[in-house]
């Protein structure tokens, strides 16, 4: 079956077949090819009761998913190989990779017209999802597998210790409450236990759609900041709160991804497609800490920000230590004062190292990742703070990043100079906001974090 495939494929993948070549529609290219868009990523410990010894690690892709968008929905690149990458010594070098593949199994359903059964159009012929009998009326049959590489040896398939098999079923979209009457309940049962190779504990895995996450006060933003950047937090709506996305989600022990060493590690993530048809990947999509290709990456260099590497960071370096944002926002409110100082060492601390005494690991070299102490205990949901580190909540961004870290109104304030002297950055402690504020309480407290996705139907 091409499940099997998959694996297979997997398991004969050897690192050095990839060529290099929150971010939604962030870089001309990589409109062209939505189903390899990385759009968030989130790295926390796990603050689900009786989880903390685990991390968490969610890879979102496809944005702006409209929930009513059939008959063929969202499903994932069968080509594509999507990542995540772990540097657990500092060096912008990955230390232990999570490539995944996926499958998309048409089962070529037809119905009897006129004596002659003719293929349906449609992903589904009736309900399914509340019991055995009803996956009959599925025509699409969606699974993946995934392997782990470590130190760029050779991958090793992880085991579905739920199935006893090497391979896992992705839950179909969220089609309508017609077709899928229970789905929060449904999407549950596709959570897997795994045995990851070199893991001493079980890890868990989900793949499938979820609701957005990400809280933006988007048209504005890019209207030239048609808002007030010091309003209130409240004062603007989260206008992709009616989209969806997709989502990767692995939870791992923590020693699996430190590995004996530092507590502190990096990450990020990419998608990569074949390249010009032949064995190898091209990577076309990279993403750690959010709208760094964005708003931080100039127009020019986009583009080649995602077909790049870490340990090649150097390169864009200008953007990080002489960045545009605070000039475009002095010029467009002429009351702001953008920082005075210059290179912008507390930028790349906040972006490229880790912050000394939070999150650097010793002797880093810097490079574009999201970085989490892994020593540092993680905050139930009620108790954590939106702004993350800068309102004391250490467990929070940029110490990693969990779905209720307001990561704009936080990077904002940054690049505006909150961690400079009042001399460097004169209007650096003013309060600065999209508008569309979000709390951890918004989602689940239970692993995969991120909240049931909205449905198709009916229509409000």
């Amino acid at each position: 079956m091409k499940r099997t495939a998959i694996a297979i494929a997997l398991a004969g993948l050897m690192l050095g077949g990839v060529a290099i070549g929150s971010s939604h529609r962030e870089a001309p290219l990589i409109t062209k090819t939505p189903k390899v868009d990385n759009t968030d990523f989130y790295l926390f410990r796990s603050y689900e009761a009786g989880r903390a010894g685990y991390v968490t690690l969610l890879a979102n892709f496809q944005p702006l998913q409209d929930p009513y968008g059939g008959p063929n929905y969202f499903l994932m690149d069968e080509d594509a190989l999507y990542s995540i990458h772990i540097d657990n010594d500092g060096d912008a070098r990955e230390d232990l990779t999570f490539h995944f593949r996926f499958a998309n199994n048409l089962r070529g359903l037809t119905v009897p017209v006129n004596g002659v059964n003719v293929a349906v159009p449609l992903s589904n012929i009736g309900p399914f999802g509340s019991s055995p009998a009803q996956e009959g009326n599925r025509n699409v049959i969606e699974s993946y597998a995934f392997a782990s590489v470590r130190e760029r040896r050779q991958p090793k398939l992880a085991r579905n210790l739920s199935l006893d098999a090497n391979f896992f079923y992705k839950p179909f979209d969220n089609i309508g409450n017609k077709s899928i009457p229970d789905y929060a309940a449904y999407a549950d049962r596709h959570i897997y236990r795994a045995a990851i190779d070199g893991c001493a504990g079980e890890a868990r895995v989900f793949a499938g759609q979820r609701k957005e996450g990400f809280a933006v006060n988007l048209g504005e933003v890019f209207d030239l900041i048609n808002t007030n950047p010091v309003g209130p937090p409240d004062g603007e709506r989260n206008i992709i709160d009616d989209k969806n996305i997709t989502t990767i989600a692995l939870e791992v022990p923590i020693a699996c991804l430190t590995d004996g060493g530092s507590p502190i590690i990096g990450a990020w993530t990419t998608a990569s497609l074949p390249f010009r048809g032949s064995a190898r990947y091209a990577q076309v999509s990279r993403l750690s800490a959010p709208l760094v290709n964005e708003v931080i990456i100039g127009l020019p260099d986009k583009d080649r920000f995602n077909a790049s590497e870490p340990r090649n960071d150097a390169r864009f370096a200008q953007y990080v230590t002489n960045p545009t944002l605070p000039e475009l926002i002095e010029a467009l409110f002429p009351g702001v004062q953008a920082p005075n100082l210059f290179p912008r060492t507390d930028l790349v601390a906040a972006f490229l190292t880790g912050v000394p005494g939070l999150n650097q690991p010793a002797g880093v070299r810097a490079a574009e990742m999201m970085r989490l102490n892994t020593s540092i205990a993680p905050k139930p949901a009620a108790e954590q703070q939106t702004l993350g580190v800068l309102a004391g909540d250490v467990a929070g961004f940029p110490n990693g990043r969990r779905p209720g870290d307001d990561v704009v109104d936080i990077e904002l304030r940054v690049a505006m100079g909150v961690l400079l002297s009042a001399a460097d950055a004169p209007s650096g402690q003013l309060p600065y906001t999209d508008g569309a504020a979000l709390s951890a309480n918004e989602f689940r407290s239970t692993f995969p974090y991120l909240n049931t996705p909205l449905p198709g139907s009916p229509s409000n």
